[in-house]
């Protein structure tokens, strides 16, 4: 098993982040790392996403959402091939530190028989495109907060 964690300090309110986060269809105006998004945020729909870590090539999955907690946690969990190979389960946990801040945390613990022969590029550039997206978030939902 190999985990991901990310955090990163937003000036803006927890549902400015909550709704630059959820809406999918426009992540590619602005997240370098979750390049495109399609589907409902319901636990036990299927959405489509295309991650591209920096210096990678494009790979879209087919993650079921696990939870949508408005605006505290969304995540999802993501297989490739079959259960036991390799997967990920992607959380967003949203934490308001004020009225108008939030505190953001992106992780992932990803477990199967491929994840020891994967573990490099989890922990070099996969983390890479986690800390390029919780920047991006960040001036994103900064420009929209209403106290700045």
């Amino acid at each position: 098993m190999t985990e991901l964690h990310t955090e990163i300090a937003i000036e803006a309110p927890a549902d400015v982040v909550w709704s630059i986060l959820t809406d999918v269809e426009h992540w590619s105006e602005w997240n370098p790392f979750l390049t495109q998004g399609s589907g409902v945020l319901a636990p036990g729909a299927k959405l489509r996403v295309t991650f591209q870590p920096p210096g990678g090539k494009p790979m879209t999955l087919r993650p079921i959402v696990l939870a949508v907690d408005p605006p505290r946690e969304l995540r999802w969990r993501g297989r490739l091939l079959m259960p036991g190979i390799f997967t990920g389960e992607h959380a967003f946990l949203l934490e308001s530190t004020s009225s108008t801040s939030t505190r953001f945390v992106q992780s992932e613990r990803f477990t199967g028989i491929l994840v020891p022969f994967l573990k490099k590029m989890l922990t070099g550039p996969t983390q890479q495109g986690f800390l390029a997206m919780n920047e991006a978030l960040k001036t994103r939902a900064e420009a929209r907060s209403p106290d700045r």
